[in-house]
């Protein structure tokens, strides 16, 4: 017959730091998510000459914002970037402020002119103005003989 020496406390020690390391590890892949994941609010407006973007990137200098249009498609991308170096040392408890890249694409409709998109920021907000193209108006050909 084995004697089985049975310390609680030292379990319970133990039970905690495991606890510990795990609620830390997971804590750090949500921030790693949520950093990744990072795709800023857009609303869409049709009006009867153009279309408006209006994108929420707060804290995104207007440097670090590309517009492009290629075959139909409206790409918006940027960084948000570091402010302060020494922040990203600390421990948070709690971090809900995205950094880092993101990137969005629309697909425009054909009525869009590639040729008169203009964007602008304030206040943290990107708007960007695409104009329609003129409408074809029908016309009445005469038949001459």
């Amino acid at each position: 017959m084995s004697i089985f020496h049975n310390e609680p406390w030292i379990q319970l020690h133990d039970f905690g730091r495991e606890m510990d390391r795990l609620m830390q590890a997971r804590k750090q892949q949500q921030v790693t998510a949520a950093a990744s994941a990072w795709t800023p609010a857009v609303d869409i407006h049709e009006a009867e000459d153009h279309y408006r973007l209006t994108v929420d990137i707060p804290g995104v200098a207007p440097e670090e914002i590309e517009v492009s249009m290629e075959d139909g498609v409206l790409e918006i991308s940027g960084e948000r970037k570091v402010v302060d170096a020494e922040n990203e040392k600390r421990d948070y408890s709690r971090r809900e402020r995205f950094q880092g890249a993101f990137s969005r694409s629309f697909k425009l409709p054909e009525t869009a002119d590639d040729t008169e998109i203009s964007a602008a920021t304030s206040h943290g907000v990107l708007e960007v103005v695409i104009k329609k193209r003129a409408a074809l108006q029908p016309r009445r050909i005469p038949v001459t003989h």
